[in-house]
């Protein structure tokens, strides 16, 4: 009897193509069998996919990359052939940190660096994992007003799941987690979202479907189809009038239990300050530009060797090429074709206007 394809996920709402192509029987119409396989935090998800004991994994690209890179212990093998979802996390911080921040000024960076610049020491913020979209994210804003995020504020990390909780009893003073985190911590009445992700890299790429190489090489038929199912899931996830359904399914207590109100504000058409996407503005698109900026703020904050060869070390993780056939099999190719995105990237990237000549952002 053939195995199943054991994926690996957390309780997040940008999970949901893999609970949907699950639920909808869109893995069973392509012939294959996939077990879902919840985890706590990404370290578990990182560490079960580099030794095989995982096939594949909603993943964090950064963490991705750095694992690739030999940054979390020897050098794993992965390949990201697809994104999966762009947008969706937030910046969140105490109800007492937000009431201090509520002087008129609508700009919230300005605020939090002036309360940052007030205080006797370092506020403690969490993180998903270092090697996140989060971090990187968080750290680009600071940096760009001006703070320096390794002496202006303690990055802890915590497991996004978690973090509501760390925030209500006081232990951090905010965090950056994806969705539905931010929306259960105001609902919560534990903290306030102060900004969403995309306000600083609009629609940016967020979780990817990263599988270990030598599974991947070993079953290409199979990974043809499962990404065909998740392509066709990713089709439904964008549609606001799938969104309800969706959310019931992401709050099965037998699966990821997630808040049915907080899901459903932050799939497409909800009403959440951050809305992800699953499929529109080409958000399964791996492009070799995102793996490159990724990799650049890696070297920027001296997580990684300057003389790496970046794109080299994209090209070998980010795969394209591996998900041409199945988006050509299910015709969702853009007008302009697959190879002129990997060209433009689809989407503009944060600038590199504030950084020096050693890779840290100018005074």
């Amino acid at each position: 009897m053939t195995q199943p394809i054991r994926i690996g996920l957390l309780r997040l709402v940008d999970s949901a193509p893999i609970v949907v192509a699950k639920a909808r029987g869109l893995f069973r119409d392509q012939g294959i069998d996939v077990q879902i396989v919840i985890e706590p935090s990404w370290a578990n998800i990182a560490d079960k996919l580099t030794y095989g004991l995982l096939d594949a994994a909603v993943m964090l690209p950064p963490l991705a990359l750095a694992a690739c890179a030999g940054l979390r212990g020897p050098k794993a093998r992965m390949v990201v052939p697809m994104s999966l979802s762009r947008g969706g996390n937030a910046i969140v911080v105490s109800n007492a940190i937000a009431a201090s921040l509520a002087d008129g000024d609508p700009r919230p960076r300005p605020r939090l660096l002036n309360w940052l610049r007030s205080q006797p020491t370092r506020p403690r913020f969490a993180v998903v994992h270092a090697f996140s979209t989060h971090n990187l994210l968080l750290r680009y804003w600071l940096a760009s007003g001006g703070a320096d995020p390794d002496r202006d504020i303690e990055t802890v990390v915590i497991p996004p799941e978690t973090v509501v909780a760390a925030l209500a009893e006081g232990s951090i003073a905010g965090f950056c987690a994806g969705a539905p985190w931010g929306d259960v911590a105001e609902r919560e009445a534990a903290g306030r979202v102060l900004i969403g992700t995309s306000a600083i890299w609009p629609f940016h790429p967020e979780k990817c479907l990263c599988f270990h190489e030598g599974w991947a090489n070993a079953n290409p038929r199979s990974l043809h189809r499962l990404l065909r199912a998740v392509l066709l899931a990713q089709i439904r996830c964008d549609l606001p009038e799938e969104a309800p359904a969706i959310a019931a399914l992401l709050a099965d207590p037998d699966g990821l239990r997630l808040p049915v109100d907080s899901s459903l504000a932050a799939l497409p058409g909800g009403s959440g300050i951050e809305s992800i996407r699953f499929h529109t503005r080409e958000a399964w698109f791996p492009a070799h530009a995102h793996a490159v900026w990724f990799l650049g703020q890696m070297v920027r904050w001296g997580w990684l060797d300057g003389r790496t060869d970046l794109n080299g070390l994209a090209a070998a993780v980010y795969r394209p090429d591996l998900l041409a056939p199945a988006v050509e099999r299910e015709g969702v190719y853009p007008a302009a074709g697959l190879p002129a995105l990997e060209g433009t990237a689809m989407l503009p990237l944060p600038g590199d206007d504030a950084f020096s000549s050693n890779g840290r952002d100018r005074r």
